[in-house]
C-alpha cells in the first residue's frame, strides 16, 4: 500500500473494503491500478529520503517498493548506482520509462520481489530505502529484517511508513493495522545495527478538500562497519 486511499465509512461497503483493501498488499492489485492510470503519483522524491541521503556520498542504493520510481531517479540523479525493487511488474515498467526519460537509465537496474518474501542473497548496498510500504497486521518488523540483510557494513536502512493517524479513519480496518510507529520496527534491526532516527515527522498531504497534516514513521538505522 502506498498512496492513500479513501473509503466509504457505512457498513455495506465494508466487505468490499477489505476484498480491495487485501488486493493492495498483492501484486496484481497494483498492476491493474497503474494500468488504469497515466500517472499515479508525483515522481517527486520522498521527503524523509532527501532529509537523510542528501549529503550522503552516492554508493550503492536499492529502493524496496519503488512503484513509478520518483526515488528511484531523484538517487540516480545525486549519482548513486540504484536498484529499484516493486512486486509490481506494470509498475517497474512505468518506472524503467519514468527514469529513461530523466535520462538515469544506465545507473539503474530492475528487481521484481516481494518485500515480504525478499531475500539479498549475496547483494549488499550502502543505502537501503523503503517508503509507504506496508505489510498487512504487523509484518513491517519482518520486512524490516529482510531489508537489513541487504545493507552492507558501515551502510544505512531508512524505513518510511504512515503513522497511525486521525486522518486516515476512512480506511479499512486492514489498511489501518498495517501502519505503523517508526519504533515498532525496532526489533526487526540485527545487533550490528545502531537506530540514528526513530520518531514520527510531521508531513503536510495535498488533498482536493485542502492540505492536511499527517505523520511519517521514519526508522534510519547503520550498520557497523564489519
Amino acid at each position: 500500500m502506498s498512496g492513500h486511499h479513501e473509503h466509504g465509512g457505512d457498513g455495506r461497503h465494508e466487505n468490499h473494503d477489505e476484498q480491495a483493501a487485501a488486493a493492495m498488499f498483492e501484486p496484481a492489485g497494483w498492476d491493474e491500478r497503474y494500468a488504469g492510470q497515466e500517472r499515479f503519483w508525483s515522481g517527486e522524491p520522498n521527503p524523509q529520503l532527501v532529509a537523510a541521503a542528501g549529503r550522503l556520498t552516492p554508493g550503492t542504493a536499492l529502493d524496496v517498493g519503488c512503484g513509478e520510481g520518483g526515488d528511484v531517479v531523484w538517487l540516480a540523479g545525486q549519482g548513486w548506482r540504484v536498484t529499484g525493487a516493486d512486486f509490481s511488474a506494470e509498475g517497474l515498467a512505468r518506472a524503467a520509462r519514468h527514469t529513461e526519460q530523466a535520462g538515469f537509465a544506465e545507473r539503474v537496474d530492475w528487481w521484481q520481489v516481494d518485500a515480504r518474501t525478499f531475500d539479498a542473497g549475496e547483494r549488499a548496498y550502502d543505502l537501503v530505502t523503503s517508503h509507504y510500504l506496508h505489510a498487512p497486521d504487523g509484518g513491517m518488523v519482518e520486512v524490516t529484517r529482510r531489508l537489513a540483510g541487504a545493507v552492507a557494513p558501515g551502510g544505512l536502512l531508512l524505513v518510511v511508513g504512515h503513522a497511525p493517524s486521525h486522518e486516515f479513519t476512512q480506511l479499512s480496518e486492514s489498511h489501518r493495522k498495517a501502519m505503523f510507529l517508526a519504533a515498532e520496527l525496532l526489533p526487526g534491526l540485527p545487533d550490528d545495527f545502531e537506530p540514528v532516527v526513530v520518531e514520527q515527522r510531521s508531513r503536510v498531504l495535498h488533498r482536493d478538500s485542502g492540505p492536511v497534516e499527517a505523520e511519517d514513521s521514519v526508522l534510519l538505522a547503520r550498520r557497523a562497519q564489519a
